[in-house]
């Protein structure tokens, strides 16, 4: 749109369907957005319009809700279910307290998806060779990009809490300050939507595949989750005397009980599996511990007033907007039913069978299908339409034979 027309304040509308068109470019069938496909509103947030600093072109970028033309939120809307589950906390006297932490992935540019990603070339004129993990001078090959995505987040108001090499080869990860979900969701978005656009510049390539390097960590995007009181900021899983609440416990028993039906939500794509059964630092359980990275929900060693639950089970990949609202939703639903968690569990330890998750894109679809709570949280239009959708993706995965299947199957009797 021009900025003529933006100032103006014209409607840009937009057809419902492509709230539900998937990652190769199709859409399911036309029943699951309404048969006549009509518009939608495309309202912008007065408080996400941006002026995009590493445009040569003046260019800004506004982040919008997608609204029906009868003014209500689209319930196609991920952002839309974001600020539903908000006000049902708000109508409680809750304020969720969110933080994200993203890791991703710098490479050298591919044009070539059948071979493996490569490390950058750096300054020193090698590729990183994987042995930099926190290291302070890890960044160095890459100062001129990481240069211009600090200045770039300034220019964005991104405050960063921390920025370091994680185990990766050229892996990296930030951590965004806590405050609103629906602020940390947008500048989760604007954060990946700014690497991206910057390292093209530089040549360079950001990946957030959950995945993108066998025999390496995966990427993730854990969320760090607490509740306030509205008006005082009390955190409430802390009682006066610093001990955990009963309101802590039942929003760990609601993560608990939705983990498993909502995993395709938090992993939504079929390499999401990929970093999610090969559980290096990336639990594909329920269990819930202190300060043990191998549950799926983890309790950071912190003060009381700064308790929170960290679920590790997102991968980068995920939606920010759905996967902070799916972890919300089901807190909120052990809050509300004054859910139990089961024992907390330290050190090393198996499973129960009642805890594992669905570790395929398929068994995950197949477990969301079946889920009453998905539809009670999200209702049946959006869960219908998001797995017609990503049924749509697993069968053009489907379509095509892996690199591995000719190698290791083609001289088989």
């Amino acid at each position: 749109m021009t900025a003529e027309g933006f100032l103006e304040g014209r409607r840009l509308q937009m057809a419902r369907g492509v709230l539900l068109q998937c990652i190769m470019g199709g859409y399911p069938p036309a029943r699951f957005y309404g048969s006549d496909d009509g518009d939608l509103a495309l309202n912008a947030d007065p408080r996400q319009i941006h002026r995009l600093p590493w445009s040569e072109t003046p260019r800004a970028l506004a982040i919008c809700d997608a609204d029906e033309l009868s003014g209500e939120s689209s319930r196609l809307s991920t952002r839309g279910q974001l600020k539903q589950v908000i006000a049902r906390y708000a109508a409680l006297g809750l304020a969720p307290v969110v933080a994200t932490e993203l890791e991703f992935f710098v490479f050298a540019a591919n044009d070539d998806p059948a071979q493996p990603f490569r490390p950058p070339v750096g300054l020193d004129g090698r590729r990183e060779e994987g042995y930099s993990a926190f290291s302070v001078s890890s960044n160095n090959g890459l100062r001129p990009f990481f240069k211009e995505v600090y200045e770039g987040m300034a220019a964005l108001g991104l405050p960063r809490d921390t920025f370091m090499h994680e185990m990766g080869v050229s892996q990296f990860e930030i951590n965004l300050l806590h405050g609103d979900p629906l602020l940390l969701a947008d500048q989760t978005f604007l954060f990946k939507h700014l690497l991206k656009e910057v390292a093209l510049k530089h040549g360079l390539i950001v990946v957030c595949m959950a995945k993108p390097l066998a025999h390496t960590p995966g990427s993730s995007m854990h969320i760090h989750q607490s509740l306030v009181e509205m008006g005082n900021g009390r955190n409430v899983f802390s009682d006066d005397a610093g001990q955990p609440t009963a309101m802590f416990r039942h929003f760990i028993g609601g993560l608990q009980a939705g983990l498993a039906d909502f995993t395709a939500l938090f992993a939504p794509n079929v390499n999401s599996y990929q970093r999610l059964c090969h559980p290096y630092a990336s639990p594909n359980n329920a269990c819930w511990s202190h300060d043990n990275r191998a549950a799926g929900l983890r309790i950071p060693a912190s003060s009381p007033v700064a308790r929170r639950v960290e679920n590790r089970l997102p991968g980068a990949d995920a939606n920010p907007y759905l996967a902070i609202a799916a972890s919300l939703a089901a807190g909120l639903h052990g809050i509300e039913n004054e859910l139990e968690p089961t024992a907390v569990i330290q050190g090393e330890f198996e499973v129960p069978d009642n805890l594992s998750l669905p570790c395929t894109l398929h068994a995950a679809l197949e477990r969301l299908k079946r889920s009453q709570l998905a539809r009670e949280l999200f209702g049946n239009e959006f869960i219908e339409g998001y797995i017609a959708s990503k049924t749509m993706e697993l069968t053009s995965f489907f379509d095509e034979i892996t690199p591995w299947e000719r190698r290791v199957l083609a001289a088989q009797a």
